[in-house]
């Protein structure tokens, strides 16, 4: 605890409470035994970590003693302590915490394996002693913001990376609450250190500032008052207990602070170089605001940050890593690459760090292969295990190998069933496989582990749609949209229900997404013939008109040059609203969330498909490629799967044999299907048996 004047405030207190104080030095056996029993075995060389020991039991018992002492003695409405105790405690001594790891040296493991456990229960004597003083009627929360790996998950070496400590971490933290007005034996969900002050302040019938992040826990209250705003806490008068600026520190009070996070490995040691010291802690400054615009997903901020700090005379390692994550994040594999081979240069030790980075990258170029090698080789190595489980289920995601990926996200889960992405992903690819009710489990999971997943609620919505329950599902899609304001899927998924609800045949009126009608179906399977239906009903073609009418297509192909390029650029899709456009089948997964499409999906028996696909490229002077009916087939499959499962897409299904038998029907189908007036006369009258040729034959 540093010694300075300003430590305490107010300065009043300072003689009645200085004397509280609990310095190392006067820490006897008796204090260090119940942590380290087997102290006096300890080695002169290895009694640094004595010294550790005992800098962390003084600060935290000084802390202890003067809160229970301003609890005794002052009268008070809000008490608040921050112990570090257990956090410096793990960073310290979790190498050695039961269950022994192989590297871990025996005789060190008998040393220090009852640390930990002395940390967490003279915590719990100092909680005891606090609630006590507290009283019945006292709301009392206890929170740590994050927990610690103590598995076989544990990182023994850390690498030679800014806030290497934090890689210890648990993602996950502890939240419990009791007092007048809390709910009993409710679990709260999804709870962030930044939820605390909102709620107290509202607890307290306080306004809550708009500048304030985080949210006030209302699920775990009975009642509690309605929520005022002010601007900003900021700029309100009061004794917030500011120090001035004008304010001189005990040089030796802040050398040994600094030696203390020194030790814990939470700061290097300065250089001797004052202006380089200073250079670096600029920097060092910037890298921080820079990790918080990537924790707020501004990666843009983040990245102008991180490229301005490359250029600067420091260690850039950890300014690499971070923008190869942003780049794979963005789906910039070729910055990604970029910064990889940088890295690699400037790191020996990096290659085989950044394997799993560069098997994203691989699998972002396309490159399937090499990225399952690599992925596969990664799976051999316990510290990577669920991360590469997980990395392999996308990969087959990505194949739309859905039993595959199905395989594992669920190794993922088994490994690590407290990490919300895995449980997640598992109850994504269940839904493409049709088990509504074994999604919903994993994704109300992983909305449990983090309450703000929107993509999570979203899943869970697609759930309980499938399953029938329309209130729930639309509840959960609008929480989707309220954490991701900007989640156009919810948002449509939620319209859509709503109209259900409210039993509507007719949608035009009450969307507030463009629509965009869409012609497709595999080549040569009469989308064209399809798109003069259309036009002659009254709905204007997107088309340039730029491929001209052939034998093949005498009244034309309608098509629009921009959408053999919808892979690569869909932001012009705009052009197409209350327009119809011809997409061919294996480009829709590309078209953009933001819109709702109804398509006219044409189908041809396959062998009539390919027999006019024939035909065309012997007409071009081309071949056939091998494998085209097989390919053509699976295709079709996927995108039934595709289809079905966005919320803003409905699909008609017009046989191209129907349309040409019966025309007038199939065209008053399409009438009620697309929920507009059409002319079914004229668009009876484009239809020309005659040109219904390269027929199957029937036995």
């Amino acid at each position: 605890m540093a010694s300075s004047k300003d430590s305490i405030h107010p300065k009043t207190l300072n003689d009645e409470i200085k004397d509280l104080r609990v310095h190392p030095q006067e820490l006897t056996a008796a204090h260090i035994l119940p942590f380290v029993p087997k102290a006096s075995e300890i080695e002169e060389k290895d009694e640094k970590s004595l010294t550790i020991l005992s800098k962390i039991l003084a600060h935290n018992t000084s802390v202890h003693a003067a809160s229970t002492w301003a609890m005794e003695n002052t009268e008070w409405d809000f008490t608040a302590v921050y112990y570090d105790m257990i956090d410096h405690f793990c960073h310290a001594f979790i190498n050695f915490h039961p269950p022994k790891l192989p590297p871990i040296p025996q005789k060190q493991f008998d040393i220090y394996k009852d640390a930990i456990k002395g940390a967490y229960l003279y915590q719990d004597m100092m909680l005891e002693r606090t609630i006590e003083l507290a009283g019945e009627d006292a709301l009392i929360i206890v929170m740590s913001d994050h927990g610690y790996v103590s598995d076989n998950n544990r990182v023994l070496a850390k690498p030679d990376i800014h806030a290497a400590p934090a890689l210890e971490h648990r993602e996950f933290g502890m939240f419990v609450m009791k007092g007048p007005g809390v709910k009993k034996g409710e679990i709260i969900y999804g709870t962030s250190l930044l939820d605390i002050a909102p709620t107290l302040l509202n607890y307290y019938d306080l306004p809550i500032g708009k500048d304030m992040d985080g949210r006030v826990l209302r699920d775990a209250f009975d009642t509690l008052p309605p929520s005022k705003t002010i601007g900003s806490w900021e700029n309100q008068p009061g004794d917030f207990a500011a120090i001035s600026n004008d304010v001189t520190v005990d040089p030796l009070s802040q050398q040994e602070a600094m030696e203390q996070l020194i030790e814990l490995g939470y700061v290097d040691r300065p250089d001797s170089n004052i202006e380089k010291a200073i250079h670096e802690t600029k920097c060092d400054l910037q890298f921080n605001l820079a990790r918080v615009y990537l924790g707020k997903q501004e990666y843009t901020e983040c990245e102008s940050i991180l490229d301005e700090l490359l250029k600067e005379d420091v260690n850039t390692i950890p300014y690499l890593v971070d923008l190869i994550q942003i780049s794979i994040i963005q789906e910039k594999f070729k910055n990604a690459r970029k910064y990889l081979e940088e890295l690699r240069q400037k790191d020996s030790k990096a290659t085989v760090r950044t394997k799993l980075a560069e098997a994203k990258i691989l699998m972002g170029e396309g490159m399937i292969q090499k990225a399952k090698i690599i992925l596969k080789y990664l799976s051999l190595r316990p510290v990577m295990k669920g991360l590469t489980y997980f990395e392999l289920g996308k990969l087959h995601l990505k194949l739309e190998e859905f039993e595959k990926a199905r395989t594992q996200f669920e190794k993922a889960v088994e490994f690590k069933p407290n990490q919300a992405k895995y449980q997640h992903a598992l109850a994504s690819v269940l839904l493409k496989l049709d088990l509504p009710e074994e999604a919903l489990d994993h994704a109300l999971t992983a909305v449990e582990l983090v309450r703000y997943f929107p993509d999570a609620h979203y899943t869970v919505g697609q759930a309980l749609e499938k399953m029938g329950d329309l209130e729930n599902a639309k509840q959960a899609f609008a929480t989707a949209e309220k954490l991701r304001p900007k989640m156009t899927r919810a948002a449509i998924a939620h319209e859509n229900i709503t109209q259900k609800q409210s039993k509507k045949e007719d949608t035009t009126d009450a969307s507030k997404f463009p629509e965009i009608t869409i012609v497709s179906g595999l080549p040569r399977s009469g989308t064209s013939m399809m798109m003069q239906m259309l036009h002659a009903g009254g709905i204007s073609p997107l088309t340039d008109r730029k491929r001209k009418e052939d034998e093949s297509n005498p009244k034309g192909y309608f098509e629009f040059e921009k959408t053999k390029s919808l892979h690569i650029d869909n932001s012009w899709m705009g052009e197409a609203e209350d327009k119809v456009i011809k997409v061919v089948a294996q480009l829709l997964k590309f078209l953009p969330k933001e819109y709702r499409y109804k398509i006219v999906f044409m189908t041809r028996n396959i062998d009539e498909v390919l027999a006019s696909q024939n035909v065309m490229l012997k007409r071009n002077k081309l071949t056939t490629k091998k494998g085209v009916r097989k390919s053509f087939e699976a295709e079709l499959k996927k995108l039934d799967t595709l289809l079905d499962h966005e919320p803003g897409i409905e699909v008609l299904k017009v046989a191209y044999s129907d349309v040409i038998q019966s025309p007038k029907e199939e065209a008053l189908k399409i009438e009620s299907f697309l929920g507009k007036k059409l002319n079914v006369k004229q668009m009876v009258e484009q239809v020309e048996a005659n040109l219904y040729r390269n027929r199957a034959l029937k036995f």
